[in-house]
């Protein structure tokens, strides 16, 4: 039977994200990703083909575990609480994981996406796409009358994606971390602006 490895993959790509949250996409290398964790750059090699192949593991790791809470959050009925229960996944798992939360302040772009590996470019395309289609068709269960599928498409990004993620990107900035009270503020927010208004 052989040896379990020393250097787990996933331990890996945690430690290269808590590079990426303590300097940026830049400070995500081979080398201080070798350092960080003493394991032998033959043994990254191994694993990244390259610096390109590193960063996207970083991008890739953070943003699924991300969007799995996103899909389990999309999916609650009736739409109003699936609206909510995605406002508070945003402020709640960027309060559970701040590093990997400090990554998707950045764009795929800082992390060197077009020369990614073509199966992470096509994993990420997917996880947008699916996660794009659920926000569709909650929008279209909200949607009030003579309102356009885009304006409401719109309310529904701003109520449980953009509002909630402004939120997390003000704490994160400040160095303060997300407070568990930004969850209510987040859920009230997206209610507020995707529940019927009485006129």
């Amino acid at each position: 039977m052989g040896r379990p490895a020393r250097f787990r993959t996933e331990d890996l790509v945690t430690a290269a994200i808590g590079l990426a949250a303590r300097g940026g996409p830049s400070a995500v290398t081979m080398a201080a990703l070798a350092r960080e964790t003493g394991a032998p750059s033959g043994s990254l090699y191994h694993r990244f083909s390259g610096r390109p192949a590193l960063l996207a593991s970083v991008w890739t790791h953070a943003v699924a575990d991300f969007q799995d809470g996103c899909r389990r959050a999309l999916a609650a009925d009736p739409p109003s609480a699936a609206a909510e229960a995605t406002a508070r996944h945003v402020l709640a798992w960027s309060r559970a994981r701040p590093d990997a939360a400090r990554v998707l302040l950045h764009r795929p772009a800082d992390f060197d996406e077009a020369h990614w590996p073509q199966g992470d470019r096509d994993l990420l395309r997917a996880g947008n796409a699916e996660i794009g289609t659920l926000l569709a068709r909650l929008a279209r269960e909200l949607r009030e009358p003579e309102e356009s599928v885009e304006a409401a498409l719109d309310r529904v990004r701003l109520a449980v994606v953009d509002l909630p993620l402004a939120l997390v990107r003000r704490h994160l900035l400040q160095g303060t971390g997300v407070p568990a009270e930004a969850e209510d503020l987040a859920a009230d927010a997206s209610l507020r602006l995707l529940v019927p208004r009485t006129r």
